[in-house]
């Protein structure tokens, strides 16, 4: 397909320009690069409000997402799409960036949308996905959210998720807290809950070690905390680690890369087991945003305190001798971490 002219836009105060607009992204929907931006102006709100003074990495698709597409997780950029922790050169001067520090400590300028204009200018680059960290300028390294991925296992399903999704919002009552539940986009759900900017990140990742294991308790059968796939069965995982630094969770209202142009859509609590993921896409998103809004503006203006999460973490440490757990593989070792080593081949573990 030849190229098609390129188009100019104004948001707000700024002039962006859309390169190849009639190029498929979707080609299966016939969705088209205008269209995802042109999605995005018309979720404009709610993108915004999850974005707004974050530092954003951004998943790019620069060719759109077809079947087969392969995303590269290593930062060579050389799949079909990658990650970009980076602001990209050439970018315009109200592109704005917050530094933030890598787990090894190196440091990197990310784009820190403050403007609806960033947002399209980063789908013109291919952008599908933005990944916020949980943290606003200037506090850089005290997250202001805490993020609750509840991730389905092989034999296990969104449906299966959504279960879990009440006693969660039951326990985090108990403890003062809020959440504020959404669609992966994928076959999870995540349940962000505002918190007062006062901890670290190796606190806030211990207060949700904490929810997981207390959900663990309350229904043995159907969720674990265990890192160790091999360990995990079909079950939902609570997978804490997605508190740990500079490892995030699609946004609210992103695209997700798949056959259908998914989104990542706010719930309200009663529509979470009424919903499947396939009911969010680029196509009915706009619709229900006119209508709805932005069920997520909250988590922008509230704030708990996680005192009493970390006290439950400290009596499950100091009750059942349940400290720290394993970091991802690329982590530094962290103090009081336990062995990363998967349990069948952990030589000193004793035999049962």
């Amino acid at each position: 397909m030849a190229a098609t002219k390129a188009i100019e836009l104004e948001i707000g105060e700024r002039t962006v320009r859309i390169s190849n607009p009639d190029k498929p992204y979707f080609a299966d929907r016939g969705l088209t690069k205008l269209d995802i931006v042109n999605y995005f102006l018309a979720v404009g709100d709610g993108i915004l409000g999850a974005l707004r003074n974050r530092p954003t990495t951004l998943e790019r698709w620069p060719g759109g997402w077809f079947e087969g597409a392969k995303l590269s997780t290593r930062m060579d950029n050389k799949g079909d799409a990658f990650y970009q922790k980076r602001v990209a050169k050439g970018a315009p001067e109200w592109v704005e960036t917050a530094t933030i520090k890598f787990p090894s400590g190196r440091p990197a300028d990310e784009v820190c949308p403050t403007e609806l204009a960033v947002v399209a200018w980063a789908a013109n680059l291919g952008t599908l996905t933005f990944h916020p960290w949980p943290v606003r300028r200037p506090e850089l390294d005290s997250p202001d959210q805490l993020r609750i991925d509840l991730d389905p296992q092989p034999g296990t399903d969104f449906k299966s998720a959504a279960a879990v999704a009440p006693v969660l919002r039951e326990l985090l009552a108990e403890h003062g807290l809020e959440g504020f539940p959404k669609t992966s986009g994928g076959r999870g759900l995540h349940v962000y809950v505002p918190i007062e900017p006062r901890w670290n990140f190796v606190e806030a990742r211990r207060a949700v070690i904490a929810v997981g294991r207390e959900l663990s308790r309350r229904m043995p059968e159907q969720v674990t905390v265990n890192w160790w796939k091999e360990e995990r069965g079909e079950r939902v995982f609570i997978d804490y680690n997605q508190m740990a630094r500079d490892r995030t969770i699609a946004s609210a209202y992103s695209v997700r890369p798949n056959e259908r142009a998914r989104v990542s859509a706010p719930l309200r609590w009663e529509e979470v087991d009424e919903v499947v993921p396939d009911d969010f896409d680029v196509l009915t998103m706009p619709a229900r945003f006119a209508e709805v809004g932005d069920l997520h503006a909250a988590v922008g203006e509230k704030a708990f305190s996680l005192e009493s999460l970390l006290e439950l973490s400290a009596k499950h440490e100091r009750d059942f001798g349940e400290g720290d757990m394993p970091y991802p593989p690329e982590y530094p070792k962290m103090p009081g971490e336990p062995k990363r080593v998967q349990p069948s081949k952990d030589r000193d573990r004793p035999k049962e």
